[in-house]
């Protein structure tokens, strides 16, 4: 056998054999990779994850839930809850090791909020949305950061203290949220026959109120003194009144499934709850005035709102 062709039998042999190791080489490493990804836990979170990969948060946000979150002057989201939603992007920046983590923000509605967080087109969802044991089939919530009643706003002459009377009368209420359903059954269980606006936002819904078309407009009580508040000196024009309808709590909605994302904005809230921080926050949002028209709610803190930060929790409502 010539002794050209050897040399290149055995070089081609060497080839095959360094290919072969260095093929496994990767494999080995690829596999050591996953297995150190899933045992991290910030990284077995599946929101996480994403947000690493992309180097971005999405946060859903409202575009007139007064005091908690809402689009400033220049269309920027600021508010109570949206406050909360910053410090737990924070906490994500700290646990992610990425201080420079891009932040974007989706205006969603009471209609379409959950579809967003399913669909992961939103990461968390800190505005007015109230945890309610239905809901939990398809979203997660965290600890609860509000707890308010379902009241209605009429204006001062038209004479209406409670739902009795309401009967025969418009009233509207914003889609897509508990409050709407409440309404219904209430039409229906006390044979009221209320002709019911379903708005697409509380502005609307509000709206429906001051332009006549309704004679009340049922709501979140806090949302309801947030929609009062911005009329200026036509607001002592309005009243809410009514029995609750119901108590709730509002609290930040992110997708179903991963614990490990939920605590992180479980220990956040917590956190601010027991520390005297969100009393503080409450204070700036609702005790004072603020933008972009200096507004001012006057609603001081509720027995339930106190209740609640010496004892956080992530109750649905309808327990």
């Amino acid at each position: 056998m010539p002794r050209s062709f050897v040399h290149a039998l055995h070089a081609s042999r060497v080839s095959r054999r360094l290919r072969v190791s260095y093929t496994s080489c990767t494999f080995a490493l690829l596999i050591a990779a996953q297995t150190a990804f899933a045992g991290t836990p910030e990284l077995s979170s599946p929101t996480l994850r994403k947000i690493a990969e992309n180097d971005t948060i999405v946060l859903g946000v409202r575009e007139s839930s007064v005091p908690f979150s809402y689009l400033d002057a220049n269309r920027q989201s600021i508010g109570y809850s949206q406050t909360i939603a910053l410090k737990i992007v924070d906490e994500v920046r700290l646990r992610l090791q990425t201080p420079r983590l891009a932040v974007s923000t989706v205006v969603v509605t009471s209609a379409n909020r959950m579809s967003y967080v399913v669909n992961h087109q939103i990461d968390l969802e800190c505005g007015s949305t109230g945890h309610i044991r239905d809901r939990e089939q398809l979203v997660s919530f965290s600890n609860s950061f509000f707890a308010y009643g379902i009241r209605m706003v009429v204006k001062r002459k038209s004479g209406i203290h409670n739902y009795a009377d309401l009967a025969g009368k418009t009233v509207s209420t914003t889609a897509g949220t508990s409050d709407e359903q409440l309404l219904r059954e209430l039409s229906m269980s006390r044979k009221l026959n209320l002709r019911i606006i379903s708005a697409k936002d509380h502005a609307e819904g509000f709206d429906a109120l001051k332009s006549g078309r309704a004679v009340a407009f049922v709501m979140d009580d806090p949302l309801l003194y947030g929609k009062i508040a911005q009329e200026g000196p036509a607001q002592d024009e309005y009243m809410v009144t009514g029995d609750p309808l119901a108590h709730e709590s509002y609290a930040c909605m992110m997708r179903k499934g991963d614990p490990v994302f939920k605590k992180l904005a479980d220990d956040v809230i917590a956190g601010m709850e027991r520390s005297g921080e969100a009393e503080q926050l409450y204070n700036r949002w609702f005790t004072q005035p603020i933008p972009p028209d200096n507004i001012n709610l006057r609603f001081p803190l509720s027995p339930e709102m106190k209740s609640l930060f010496a004892n956080p929790n992530d109750r649905a409502s309808d327990d």
